[in-house]
């Protein structure tokens, strides 16, 4: 007989931390430690060819992708360092 595996769905899906790496560009300082940086929010995403689609969504309102963190370890979260679309927009009119 055939048996389903439990929890099929972490297979199809990723967990990615969104945080929010602004201050890198406000202060020009170098990259924090990943766990350093708040969090704006924690998603649910397809995992299917997300190191290539990454860059392209839409995580959190007002922001803009800057990075990521590829999980060392299957079934950890990604990362995903955003900058505020405000502090760009202000840089660049400056």
């Amino acid at each position: 007989m055939a048996v389903i595996l439990p929890n099929m769905w972490r297979f199809n899906l990723a967990k990615i931390v969104v945080v929010d790496v602004s201050d890198d560009y406000r202060f020009m300082q170098p990259p924090l430690p990943t766990d350093w940086y708040p969090v704006l929010t924690e998603v649910w995403v397809s995992a299917a060819d997300l190191d290539r689609r990454l860059a392209t969504l839409n995580l959190v309102d007002g922001y803009l992708y800057d990075w990521h963190q590829t999980p060392d370890i299957e079934g950890d979260p990604w990362y995903v360092g955003v900058v505020s679309r405000g502090l760009l927009t202000s840089v660049a009119q400056g």
